[in-house]
């Protein structure tokens, strides 16, 4: 009996290592299947980031208006392909306030709100994500839309979503930047000039090099115009 017993447990134990060993073997497979979509959205993210920054900052009127047309479209399917992903809606929701921007006039409200939309259904999904970038985006959206009864432009939610993204990214270039020309724009210029130079100082992106560029341009713009109010 004790012999038995004892080939029993063992059988037992070998078949238990064997489960064990196909669950191992399932679950990578499962992560290997899965690893080439997560690159794959990344590596598209990643696209619209480049794409964003040579259409902002390097491009003008008519090419300008037209390759942010194309993205709109790249981002849609991405948000299409990926609704979970919070990063894929803030890309949409940038490119469309970005493009609402360069195009002007009542028929740029609409990508206004396009973009509102996407950035808020980024927020629910991950309001950290990207360093609060969704906060700092909607915030920039609320301070340049017109307001009620044309559009949903509202100073006061603009600072609010603006100190949301400064409270998760105290230090980024952004969060600074846009919260800087907010307080400018505010005629609030001792307090923008302290947050500009804290953008003007923020750390590199090394993965951003145009982006950052072209931002520094728009943060010393900025400055030289509070300077003059200072003196």
């Amino acid at each position: 009996m004790k012999k038995a017993s004892l080939t029993n447990r063992v059988k037992k134990t070998i078949a238990n290592k064997k489960i064990a060993r196909q669950t191992i073997i399932a679950l990578s497979l499962i992560l290997l299947g899965s690893a080439p979509v997560r690159a794959d959205q990344n590596t598209d993210i990643l696209a619209l980031q480049q794409g964003w920054a040579e259409t902002n900052y390097q491009l003008r009127d008519k090419a300008q208006l037209s390759a942010f047309e194309k993205l709109i479209d790249e981002a849609t399917l991405l948000t299409e392909q990926n609704p979970q992903s919070a990063p894929a809606w803030i890309w949409s929701g940038i490119i469309k306030s970005t493009y609402a921007g360069a195009r002007g006039g009542l028929g740029a409200l609409k990508f206004a709100k396009a973009a509102k939309a996407d950035l808020e259904q980024a927020m629910k999904l991950d309001p950290k994500a990207m360093n609060g970038s969704a906060y700092a985006s909607l915030g920039v959206l609320y301070f340049n839309v017109p307001g009620w009864p044309i559009g949903f432009g509202d100073d006061d939610k603009a600072e609010e979503l603006l100190l949301k993204a400064l409270a998760i990214n105290p230090d980024g270039i952004d969060s600074n930047y846009f919260y800087g020309d907010f307080l400018l724009n505010e005629k609030r210029y001792q307090d923008a000039e302290k947050y500009l130079l804290k953008a003007q100082n923020a750390p590199k992106r090394p993965d951003r090099p145009l982006a950052d560029a072209g931002r520094q341009k728009e943060i010393a713009l900025a400055l030289s115009k509070v300077q003059i109010k200072l003196k």
